[in-house]
Formats: C-alpha cells, sequence, structure tokens
C-alpha cells in the first residue's frame, strides 16, 4: 500500500456543502446549534450534503472515504477538482487553495494533476481502446507517436495487451473498467479520484481489478482518493478509512483502528461482521514484556513462539497451535511484547470491553 510520506497532497478544511437559496443562514443554523439537519430541510428548504468535512491525504497514499448511499461521499470527492463549489471551506492541492484558482489554473490541474475514475467509464465508443486511453494525451498535443506508446504501456499495466484496437462494445464490463483505470494512468497525474469505481462488477473480477489497481498504486506512487459503499473493499485496499454518515466524517483511521476502536454504536455496526484475522497485528493485542514478567518472573521465553510486531492474528493462531506458552513478540533483534492466549481469543473476539468502554466514553 501507499502512505509513504507524511506531506500532504489533498487538504480539505472545514468543508460544507449545503444544497438550497439559504445554504449560508442554513450553517449558521447548524452550527450554533439551532437546527438539525432535518429541520434545516423542513424550515429553510436547504439540504445539507457535506458538514464540516476536514481531512488530509498523503502522498502515496489510498484514503477511502465509505459510507451508504446518500452519505454524502461522492459530494465530497467531487470538492477536490472543483467539479462542486463549497458553500464554505476550502480544499488545498500541494499547498494550492483550489477555490481561489482562476479558470486556466484549473483546467490545468484537472488536466495534468488530477486523474478520474467512476463507475460509469464513458468511454468514446467511435474509439478503440487505444484511442480511448490516449485521449487526454492527445488533448495536451503530445505528437501520435508517443501517445500510442503511452497508451499501449498504460494497456499492458491493467493487463489488455491485445486489445488495443477493440472499441468499448467488444469488452466486457470488466474490461471497460480496466481501460478507464488505463486512461487515468496514461494521463500521468499525480492524484486519482475514484468513486465506485468497481461496484457495478461481479465480486470476482471486482477482486481482481482491486489487487490491478493496489499494485499499480504502489508501483507508480499515486495518492489516491477512492469512494467505496464496500467496507471489505475500503479495509483491503485503503491505508486510512474515512466513515461518512449523513454529510459528517464520523472517524478516520487505518483499517485495523477503525475496526478495533470504533468510536460509536454506527461505527461499530458496520465494522461488527469483519473478520480480526487478516487485519489486526500482534503489536494491537500485545503487552509489554516488562508487564508480563511482573506476574511471571520467572517463566523462561527460550522455548516459546516468536512473531513479529506487523504479524496478523492468523499467524499468531497458527503459532499457538500445539504449545501452550504465550508468543514473544520480537522487533529485529529485542523482545518487546508477550501475546498471552486470552489477549489472542479477545483479539479475534475483537476486542469487545475495550470497545464498549470507548463508545461509553463519546
Amino acid at each position: 500500500m501507499g502512505g509513504e510520506s507524511q506531506e500532504a497532497v489533498i487538504r480539505c478544511e472545514g468543508i460544507w456543502k449545503v444544497f438550497g437559496a439559504r445554504a449560508k443562514e442554513a450553517i449558521k443554523a447548524v452550527k450554533s446549534g439551532q437546527l438539525s439537519k432535518t429541520d434545516v430541510r423542513d424550515k429553510l428548504d436547504c439540504v445539507v450534503g457535506v458538514r464540516d468535512a476536514s481531512f488530509s491525504v498523503r502522498r502515496g497514499e489510498i484514503f477511502c472515504i465509505m459510507g451508504l448511499s446518500g452519505s454524502g461521499k461522492s459530494t465530497l470527492i467531487r470538492h477536490i477538482n472543483r467539479l462542486i463549489e463549497p458553500t464554505d471551506g476550502a480544499v488545498y492541492i500541494e499547498g494550492r487553495n483550489v477555490n481561489a484558482m482562476g479558470a486556466r489554473e484549473l483546467r490545468q490541474l484537472r488536466a495534468e494533476k488530477i486523474g478520474m475514475v467512476f463507475q460509469s467509464m464513458a468511454l468514446m465508443p467511435h474509439r478503440n481502446v487505444r484511442d480511448n486511453v490516449g485521449f487526454a494525451l492527445e488533448v495536451r498535443g503530445v505528437p501520435e507517436e508517443k501517445r500510442h506508446k503511452v497508451a499501449r504501456e498504460a494497456i499492458e499495466s491493467v493487463e489488455l495487451t491485445g486489445w488495443d484496437l477493440k472499441y468499448p462494445d467488444e469488452l466486457s464490463g470488466g474490461m471497460q473498467q480496466r481501460v478507464g483505470l488505463a486512461r487515468a494512468i496514461a494521463a500521468n497525474p499525480s492524484i486519482l479520484l475514484m468513486d465506485e469505481p468497481f461496484s457495478a462488477l461481479d465480486p470476482l473480477i471486482r477482486h481482481q481489478l482491486q489487487g490491478t489497481f493496489m499494485q499499480l498504486s504502489a508501483e507508480l506512487h499515486k495518492t489516491t482518493l477512492f469512494i467505496t459503499h464496500d467496507l471489505d473493499e475500503a479495509i483491503r485496499i485503503g491505508d486510512r478509512i474515512a466513515i461518512m454518515k449523513d454529510g459528517v466524517l464520523v472517524q478516520i483511521g487505518t483499517p485495523e483502528e477503525i475496526v478495533t476502536n470504533p468510536v460509536d454504536d454506527y461505527v461499530a455496526d458496520f465494522v461488527g461482521g469483519i473478520s480480526k484475522l487478516d487485519l489486526v497485528t500482534a503489536a494491537k493485542v500485545m503487552q509489554s514484556l516488562e508487564q508480563y514478567r511482573q506476574s511471571n518472573p520467572s517463566q523462561d521465553v527460550a522455548l516459546w513462539p516468536v512473531a513479529r510486531p506487523e504479524d496478523k492474528l492468523n499467524t499468531l493462531v497458527d503459532l499457538s497451535i500445539g504449545t501452550n506458552h504465550p508468543i514473544l513478540v520480537r522487533d529485529g533483534e529485542q523482545d518487546i511484547g508477550v501475546v498471552t492466549k486470552d489477549a489472542l481469543l479477545r483479539g479475534i473476539q475483537g476486542n469487545g470491553e475495550r470497545r464498549s468502554d470507548k463508545r461509553g466514553a463519546h
């Protein structure tokens, strides 16, 4: 996965989108606590699409925004390249205020910095695969020979070699989606905006395309904002996940943080059916070696199975089978922690006691 740098390539600060003639009045009323979202609709004839959304996406990171239909996630992503104007707040791309850009500067940003992949690819039916993929380069005036070379490389990268001269109506849905991904890659943007790109596909094809995308993202170091309603998809591909409900970003964290420490009942319900085995790490469930020795001072660790901090619960289960010893967690050459059988079982269960404590605190 990405997340290779702490530099914020995308930064959203206090984004509000309210639809209606009295939008500014509606924001003031919601901020002051005078009106709820429902009251805004009934009394001011306005709809709150996004409410005070703030987040940043680091260079090379895949940042997933996940929510049900109508949660505001697709509205939010369209603020990044200013397809939608915010009612309040600001979007920054590599430190530049997108809201302050003039028409020419905005066109340049969209053409050179940002690639978009949507559920509907909108491929041009009269153009073959190669010309669809190279269209953005054609618009930029790139010579034909170079354009075809770049398009061919992008087509190969999404495993469509040999389909260059076929037309969209000769392709399956999954293949058309690959063409859309190749088109975004060929334009070589530093940022990818992906709105439910695989949601209309069959599960097997969807899983394959997710894998292709993850591999390409790692190889090409793209910064990606990925919208999905599927938590399994978000957990599989995301470096971090934002859970959205009714226009509000409820929680932002790594997949492991979201699953093991949901901030409220809404998030807890979302993640309740997710298996922890391939997600939670030894570092998350271990106690320090020093703490363990306080109550077990005489135990010899020489015969204990050894895991790394990043090893998942699945690996810990395998290590635990056939032994009554705890698992020693070793980082490099340093012994740093212990995973007992009780801690392992709690981790698999989902750390329920800590979650209920956390929910009660909010």
